[in-house]
């Protein structure tokens, strides 16, 4: 392990609070404020599609410049969506960069972990336009961005819950929930070493909410309350202490509803 932090022993759940009042403040308000513009975003581009021009902005033929106004859409929905989930591991890493002298400046430091971590969620929003494209053309996305097909919808739904119950979404979910013991086993000294770690917990997220995200296509990838829904969720099974149950719960509601979807 390069860098190695000396905080063995010390408990995880007190971490964050040995950060400055005034830095901690300044993070949750900075992660609070891109979220939000997040959102007002989302909300504008919403208001956008509805009723009257939700044909001609949602079967506009794709272009260059359409393909990039998608790829911004998924890119800022998944920022609002996730960096809510992502605040424990944050304050826990500008905690442990705080106490670590050679860091420099906890605040670029942190932002540079911010930076990594919304880097993995550039490639799947890139991925998701591309099945965007590859939905519409195959003439299986309706005007407000979700699949014509029950079946298909359905077989999403099936699909997402079943990979609540995977050892690999449980290895994901474990990292997520255990904010302190990433930083303390995965740190990388300096900006490049924090890129590093950022994009680490960005994998480990997207390892354990991937499939969730493409329920986005079944309820509707501009329905805004099914992504607050989502988002919600996602928030709940990372930070409540029976996080890993409620991940399973939510499993097993997604298949029983995928089957009703397919049978109706």
């Amino acid at each position: 392990m390069a860098g190695a932090v000396s905080l063995r022993g010390t408990d995880p759940a007190v971490a964050p609070a040995a950060l400055p009042r005034a830095e901690r403040i300044a993070i949750i308000a900075a992660l609070a404020g891109l979220s939000a513009l997040s959102w007002a975003y989302l909300f504008h581009l919403g208001h956008g599609m509805s009723a009257g021009s939700a044909m001609s902005v949602a079967f506009r033929p794709w272009s260059a410049g359409y393909a990039l106004l998608m790829f911004l859409m998924w890119w800022v929905m998944m920022l609002g969506m996730m960096l809510p989930s992502a605040l424990p591991m944050i304050l826990t890493f500008a905690t442990v960069s705080r106490r670590q002298r050679a860091q420099g400046r906890v605040g670029a430091q942190t932002a540079v972990f911010v930076a990594g971590y919304l880097l993995a969620w550039t490639g799947f929003s890139a991925a998701a336009t591309l099945l965007e494209w590859w939905l519409e053309r195959a003439g299986l996305m309706l005007p407000m961005m979700h699949v014509t097909s029950p079946v298909l919808g359905g077989a999403l739904f099936i699909a997402a819950g079943a990979y609540q119950w995977t050892p690999l979404k449980n290895a994901c979910l474990r990292h997520c929930r255990s904010p302190f013991d990433f930083v303390l086993n995965a740190w990388r000294d300096g900006s490049v070493g924090a890129l590093r770690m950022g994009m680490g917990h960005g994998m480990y997220c997207l390892g354990c909410c991937w499939l969730v995200m493409l329920l986005l296509f079944a309820g509707g990838v501009m329905n805004l309350l099914w992504v607050a829904l989502i988002a919600g969720f996602v928030l709940l099974e990372k930070l409540l202490p029976a996080g890993r149950w409620v991940a399973r719960a939510g499993g097993a509601l997604s298949i029983a509803f995928g089957a009703w979807m397919i049978a109706h």
